[in-house]
């Protein structure tokens, strides 16, 4: 198993370039949830080795948090709130971690912060990847929400950059402990996953019910 992740992760790192960087980052930002923390880190370790350079990482994230989030925007804008909840309590959007509560919360954070919300709620689990949609809604001036998104994600992908710093400071702990390490994320990894299915099932048996 160890060799195997081994490759897996090698294979990863091997194909992290400015616009995967780009894509993975647009995606996250839209409603497939697609953690950033897979993304900025490991490219600033790459750019800690000499391999990428750390600003053209945070750009290249932080651009294509821009295209995701405009794609929530226009999607919100396009649809509806009555169009988007009927979609939200589908079940392909509770596969996909959505659900009518979540949109409501990130409503009830944009109306409560307003157009900075783009912004600070960047910095939010829960919240950043589904914060361009109620701006979408209530029809957020477009320059603003571009600004303030790209502010919002540059300085979120600052502090996942630094994340990525520090794995390489600790290159020689995590050699020293690979074969440790290797399991906690292995355990971590699949309770997690364990999670989201069980998770999904008992919204889609509460929707069918």
């Amino acid at each position: 198993m160890g060799a195997l992740f081994q490759q897996v992760l090698g294979w990863y790192m091997g194909h992290i370039t400015y616009w995967t960087i780009f894509l993975l980052m647009a995606i996250e930002s839209t409603i497939i949830p697609f953690p950033s923390e897979l993304v900025i880190p490991p490219a600033a370790f790459k750019a800690a080795n000499g391999d990428m350079n750390i600003f053209f990482v945070i750009f290249s994230g932080s651009m294509g948090a821009v295209v995701g989030s405009m794609f929530n925007y226009y999607m919100a804008k396009w649809l509806g709130n009555k169009i988007l909840m009927k979609f939200v309590n589908t079940r392909l959007a509770h596969l996909m971690m959505v659900d009518q509560s979540a949109i409501e919360k990130t409503e009830q954070y944009f109306l409560k912060n307003g157009k900075t919300s783009t912004l600070i709620g960047r910095l939010v689990p829960g919240i950043r990847h589904l914060i361009s949609i109620p701006a979408g809604l209530a029809n957020m001036r477009m320059r603003d929400f571009i600004l303030f998104t790209a502010i919002g994600a540059t300085a979120w992908n600052m502090i996942l950059a630094m994340l990525g710093y520090f794995f390489y400071s600790q290159k020689e702990i995590l050699d020293k402990y690979y074969k440790e390490l290797i399991v906690i994320i292995l355990v971590i990894g699949g309770t997690y996953v364990l999670y989201l299915i069980y998770k999904a099932f008992r919204k889609n048996n509460g929707a069918e019910a």
